[in-house]
């Protein structure tokens, strides 16, 4: 059988989920830890200990709460054992006990002799589900790299596209002196996340940096300051500079929006010619402030100018037709 995508247990305890208010424990299991974790949904069914066992999903992490520790305390010994046996030869990857509760040693027991991962947390469990959900998420999330820039400008995610040597760091240089904040310069590595969001990530190896040609590296948080990066941005807007063609057509007006497509994700796009002279940096604020306007304060310029002409137009045709009835 094939790997299934996905994270491993033993991944998953190797990424700190501490660092996000989820401390977690192995209690048994050890031998499973290769076990992999294909879902972000965690899944807590009281049913599946009664022999319901349908209602466990494969990939999953199986979350054992306080209902469910005291419904295995009230089973007889041997009655415990057989649903436990059952419930653990099923394909989940791991079984997690929330709320500092003491799972069973017969749960040990057989968690260690199926090889399934027992891990327990002293959150209770509406809390570690949100946690362990938002974790899984972050590192089941579909990704890809691009060659690029991406800025945090006025608030919004800008991706800065385009060939090698066009000046996209020169660009992002001048917005970060403009008090704007660089996330990632050169390699942006992007993730989608719940199907319509695109968040972008600097690697950890150039975080903070950035390539100027004929200068080299700079690190941009120490000769600029904390505040003028971030780690990630969610992507909103992708400006697209691009080599100036005579004859080619250009969008004039604004009325038709482009988009493109990251990763099954449709992203606003604005092609920028680049010419002599011309100042990049200010057109790409003009542009984050355009977005914002229009997306969140619902004014479009170019639709409040096509309004007003049509309203213009109807007004000298019917002005028109009024002097030709009068004249007749």
């Amino acid at each position: 059988m094939a790997p299934q995508a996905g994270i491993t247990v033993g991944g998953l305890l190797r990424s700190r989920p501490e660092a996000f208010g989820l401390p977690l424990d192995l209690l048994a299991g050890a031998d499973g830890l290769d076990r992999a974790i294909t879902s972000p949904h965690i899944q807590k069914t009281g049913l599946a200990l009664a022999g319901f066992h349908e209602y466990l999903k494969p990939g999953r992490v199986l979350i054992l709460g306080e209902s469910e520790i005291r419904y295995l305390e009230s089973l007889e010994t041997a009655a415990r054992v057989s649903s436990m046996r059952l419930a653990l030869t099923l394909d989940v990857p791991c079984v997690l006990v929330t709320g500092g509760f003491t799972p069973p040693v017969e749960l040990i027991a057989e968690a260690e002799r199926a090889g399934l991962p027992l891990l327990k947390t002293g959150i209770p469990t509406p809390t570690a589900i949100a946690k362990l959900t938002s974790i899984l998420e972050d590192s089941l999330a579909e990704r890809t790299m691009l060659h690029a820039v991406l800025m945090d400008v006025l608030g919004l995610g800008v991706l800065i596209a385009g060939e090698s040597g066009i000046g996209k760091s020169e660009c992002a240089l001048d917005l970060i002196v403009r008090g704007h904040r660089l996330v990632a310069d050169d390699t942006v590595e992007m993730r989608r996340r719940q199907d319509t969001m695109l968040i972008g990530i600097c690697p950890e190896l150039t975080r903070h940096h950035m390539e100027l040609r004929g200068l080299g590296v700079i690190n941009v948080k120490e000769l600029f300051g904390i505040a003028s990066t971030r780690s990630s941005k969610r992507i909103e807007l992708v400006v697209q500079l691009e080599r100036w063609e005579a004859g080619r057509e250009y969008e004039r007006f604004g009325l038709d929006e482009k988009m493109t497509n990251i990763l099954g994700v449709a992203v606003p796009l604005v092609h920028v010619p680049i010419t002599p002279g011309k100042n990049i940096t200010v057109i790409g604020e003009v542009i984050a402030l355009h977005y914002l306007v229009k997306v969140y304060g619902g004014y479009s310029p170019a639709e409040k100018l096509n309004q007003h002409m049509l309203e213009v137009m109807k007004r000298k045709s019917a002005a028109r037709a009024w002097v030709r009835e009068d004249t007749e």
